[in-house]
C-alpha cells in the first residue's frame, strides 16, 4: 500500500495527479487530503479526508508571524496521521508538493517508513528567500528518502536549494497517448488560422507574450483567431490587454473546459502557444502538461526554453522555441513557420513522436512504481 499526501484532492487543474495516482499497477494506492473537491470530476473510493484542526489558523499565526517560519503539523496531527498510515498497512508515504511537505515534515521524521516528495514547479521556490522557509525546506529534503521532479531543470533547481543529487529521480508526467490521437491538421489557405493556448491565467505561462505576439500576427492574418481555455487570476488584465492591442473581437476566453471539449479546441485549431516564463516570484514550469497534450494531438507547439520544455522540444523539430518574454521573436517564428506547410507538418509530427518516445503514461507509471520500490527497498537494506 503507498500512501499520497494530497492537501486537496483533487483542484481542477491537477489531472495529471488524478491519472498518476489511479494508473498505478503494481501498488495500491490511498489517498489522504485535508478536503476533497471535483469528486465526480475525480472519482476515487480509497480516500480519507482529514479536516484541519480548530487550532490550525492559530498554530499558523504563531509559526508565520510570531516565529516567522513555515508552519508544521502539532504531535496531536503526527498521532491522527501515523495512525490513519497504519490501519492502511501504508508502506511509503507519497507527498505531493514540496511546500506541503515542509508543513508535514514531523510526521516524515517520526513515521517508521520512507516518504518521498514530489516537485511539479510552482512549489519550488515557495517563500525561500526567507532564511527560516529555507532551512526548513533543506530539512524536509534531508528527512525524505527520494525527491521526484518533473524536469531536469527542477532537479537543478532542488540541488541548488541544497537536496543531495543522488536523491533526485525525474518522475516525467504521463500522458495517455492513445486517448488522444494524432490527427494530420489542413493548413488555412484563406489565413483564417486558429491559434490556442490552454493554461492556468497566471504570469509564467507568458500569456501576455502571447497576446502581443497574436496581435503582430493578426495584422498579416487579419482572419486569425486565437482561444485561451482555462481560469485564474490575470483574467481581467489578459482582457484589458487584448482590448489595448486591438485584437479583443478575435479573442475568446474559454474558461476551464472539460478534456473532452479541450481535446476537440485542439483538433480543430492548428497552433498552439505556450511562451512560459519565470515568474517574479521564481515560479517556474516543469514540462506543461496542455502542451504535452496539445503535441500528441498533432499541433505544432511555439514556446520558450524555459524551464522543462526544452526536455519535451526540438528547437526546429519537435517545436519552435524561443527567449522567455520576446514577443517580437515569437511573432517572427510564427510568421516565418506557416509560410510553409511542410516544414510546420513536419513539426507536428516530430512533436507527438516526442511525446509518446518521453512521456507515454504507461512508461512512466512504471517508472513511478520503481521510485517507490527503491524507496522502500533502501529502507529495508538499512
Amino acid at each position: 500500500m503507498v500512501a499520497s499526501y494530497c492537501a486537496t484532492f483533487l483542484k481542477p487543474e491537477m489531472l495529471h495527479i488524478y491519472r498518476q495516482i489511479t494508473s498505478l499497477q503494481r501498488v495500491e494506492p490511498f489517498v489522504i487530503a485535508q478536503k476533497r473537491e471535483e469528486a465526480e470530476r475525480y472519482p476515487f473510493d480509497r480516500i480519507t479526508v482529514v479536516r484541519k484542526p480548530a487550532t490550525h489558523f492559530a498554530r499558523r499565526f504563531w509559526f508565520k508571524q510570531i516565529r516567522k517560519a513555515p508552519w508544521q503539523i502539532s504531535p496531536r496531527e503526527v498521532k491522527t496521521l501515523t495512525r490513519i498510515l497504519g490501519q492502511a498497512r501504508a508502506r511509503l508515504l507519497h507527498i505531493y508538493f514540496g511546500h506541503i511537505a515542509v508543513h508535514l515534515l514531523p510526521l516524515i521524521r517520526a513515521w517508521s517508513h520512507p516518504s518521498v516528495v514530489s516537485f511539479h514547479g510552482a512549489d519550488v521556490m515557495v517563500d525561500l528567500e526567507k532564511t527560516a522557509y529555507r532551512a526548513a525546506t533543506q530539512d524536509m529534503l534531508k528527512a525524505v528518502r527520494l525527491v521526484l521532479v518533473r524536469s531536469e531543470s527542477l532537479g537543478r533547481a532542488i540541488v541548488e536549494i541544497g537536496c543531495a543529487p543522488e536523491k533526485i529521480r525525474v518522475q516525467r508526467t504521463g500522458i495517455p497517448v492513445d486517448e488522444i490521437p494524432f490527427r494530420e491538421r489542413v493548413w488555412p489557405n484563406d489565413g483564417a488560422w486558429k491559434f490556442v493556448q490552454a493554461c492556468r491565467l497566471i504570469e509564467k505561462k507568458g500569456l501576455k507574450t502571447s497576446l502581443r505576439a497574436f496581435a503582430e500576427f493578426a495584422g498579416r492574418y487579419p482572419l486569425a483567431t486565437f482561444t485561451i481555455a482555462g481560469e485564474g487570476p490575470l483574467r481581467d488584465e489578459l482582457e484589458i490587454l487584448a482590448r489595448a492591442l486591438g485584437i479583443d473581437s478575435r479573442l475568446n476566453f474559454a474558461g476551464f473546459v472539460s478534456q473532452r471539449e479541450l481535446r476537440e479546441l485542439f483538433y480543430r485549431s492548428h497552433i498552439f502557444l505556450h511562451p512560459s516564463e519565470q515568474g517574479a516570484d521564481g515560479n517556474q514550469e516543469g514540462v506543461p502538461n496542455s502542451m504535452l497534450e496539445a503535441m500528441a494531438s498533432g499541433l505544432p507547439v511555439f514556446a520558450t526554453g524555459h524551464g522543462g520544455i526544452p526536455e519535451a522540444i526540438e528547437d526546429g523539430k519537435s517545436g519552435i522555441l524561443v527567449k522567455e518574454s520576446d514577443q517580437a521573436a515569437l511573432a517572427r517564428a510564427l510568421l516565418d513557420t506557416v509560410a510553409h506547410s511542410d516544414q510546420l507538418a513536419a513539426i507536428a509530427r516530430n512533436g507527438a513522436e516526442s511525446v509518446r518516445q518521453k512521456f507515454e503514461q504507461t512508461a512512466q507509471t512504471r517508472k513511478l512504481e520503481d521510485h517507490y520500490f527503491e524507496a522502500m527497498e533502501s529502507r529495508e537494506a538499512r
